[in-house]
């Protein structure tokens, strides 16, 4: 991988190669060669490449209004929050540009929530230790994470990390400076990290015995990934934040913190606010991919057993690969732990025309488009295999 190039600042670590179109769960590079999307822009292109009905939609859009400012009526925005609000427990919406912007939101409604309530003493969050929730000052600060918080300090204060997934770590974090909790549903960043059955509910009962506010982060489990809407509905409590992005708009920059309205009325204007956030275009994608969700075509509904599929395929693999230490996996979002370095692993998949991407130097992450066939998952596990038979 590479750092440099073409006069930009060396924040990403980027493979030498160019895409240049795309359609479904394909893309071509700048030499015409095709490549299986097994990684969808970290999540991002949840109805793959260039979705027809999200295009026409972005196409008709562009060609009426783009952008006026949120100092001004966006029907589209008024449209869209309803939809959402239909479909989840939340009744108000806070459009931004993308998860770290969504979760900075909701991080500032909480400690305002509690200093408008007459708790002004309470401005602390817990969240998970290894969690990602962003890379602003904020929520790099609330992701408790060495490799994202180095080289920042001083950092905010206001943030107390628990082990994931750690029902009493959280509890004995508690005090009276504590003003809510900060977590994800799944740990997507740290390698696809899924909580025991009952930890949701637990944090909602220590929420709500506290006087407290949860905020689940679903900017990666969101928008069908898991096969519901949201992930948290498999448990069925309700939170009172939540925020989210990546898939919503199918590439297009799209964020957005939700809370009840008991919560939500702690913003008034003036309170916070985004320049560019839920424009016209945006939401006109944001309204076409959940068409496409929710329609006929089913594909929420079929999450489900493809990711059922995948994780079969992965297990079968994990019996011909010693190096393979664990598989985990919920929906579309898995994981293929190594006994060695994932870095190797991840290039030559790219080489052979695979994209998958490395997380925690060991960790293999696969988010493919839920428009993924069983046929394109057999043609992925049949390449991982390949390059896990040759590097090891």
């Amino acid at each position: 991988m590479t750092g440099t190039g073409s006069g930009l600042m060396s924040t990403y670590g980027r493979y030498p190669v160019a895409f240049v179109r795309g359609r479904g769960c394909r893309v071509w590079d700048d030499q015409d060669r095709p490549y299986l999307d097994f990684l969808g822009g970290i999540g991002v292109n949840t109805l793959g490449h260039c979705p027809p009905r999200v295009v026409a939609a972005v196409q008709e859009q562009a060609e009426r209004l783009i952008h006026t400012s949120n100092l001004y009526r966006v029907p589209q925005q008024e449209m869209l929050a309803r939809r959402l609000a239909a479909n989840c427990f939340a009744d108000r919406m806070f459009f931004c540009n993308g998860g770290a912007e969504a979760n900075e939101a909701a991080i500032k409604l909480v400690r305002k929530y509690m200093k408008d309530h007459g708790q002004p003493g309470r401005f602390e969050i817990i969240t998970a230790a290894e969690g990602f929730h962003g890379r602003t000052l904020a929520t790099l600060t609330a992701s408790a994470q060495d490799k994202v918080q180095r080289g920042y300090d001083p950092l905010p204060t206001g943030f107390r990390y628990a082990p994931y997934d750690d029902l009493p770590g959280v509890e004995r974090l508690i005090s009276s400076y504590t003003a809510g909790i900060m977590v994800e549903a799944v740990q997507g960043e740290a390698g696809i990290r899924i909580p025991r059955p009952g930890y949701l509910e637990g944090l909602r009962e220590i929420a709500d015995r506290q006087g407290i506010l949860l905020v689940v982060d679903e900017v990666q489990t969101g928008a069908g990934r898991t096969g519901r809407l949201w992930c948290h509905q498999w448990s069925g409590i309700t939170p009172d934040i939540m925020t989210a992005s990546k898939g919503l708009a199918s590439g297009l920059p799209l964020g957005i913190c939700m809370a009840t309205e008991r919560v939500a009325a702690t913003f008034s204007p003036g309170s916070h606010g985004s320049t560019s956030g839920g424009n016209p275009l945006v939401c006109a994608a944001a309204l076409a991919t959940l068409d496409e969700l929710e329609g006929e075509s089913g594909i929420i509904a079929g999450v489900t057993s493809k990711g059922e599929y995948l994780l079969e395929r992965l297990q079968g693999l994990r019996k011909s690969h010693r190096m393979i230490k664990d598989i985990r996996g919920i929906g579309l979002m898995a994981a293929i732990e190594l006994n060695a370095s994932a870095e190797d692993a991840a290039a030559i998949a790219l080489s052979r025309g695979l994209l998958v991407n490395c997380v925690q130097g060991t960790i293999l992450r696969l988010l493919p488009p839920l428009v993924i066939t069983r046929e394109e998952i057999d043609e992925g596990i049949n390449i991982l295999d390949g390059v896990l038979m040759d590097l090891f």
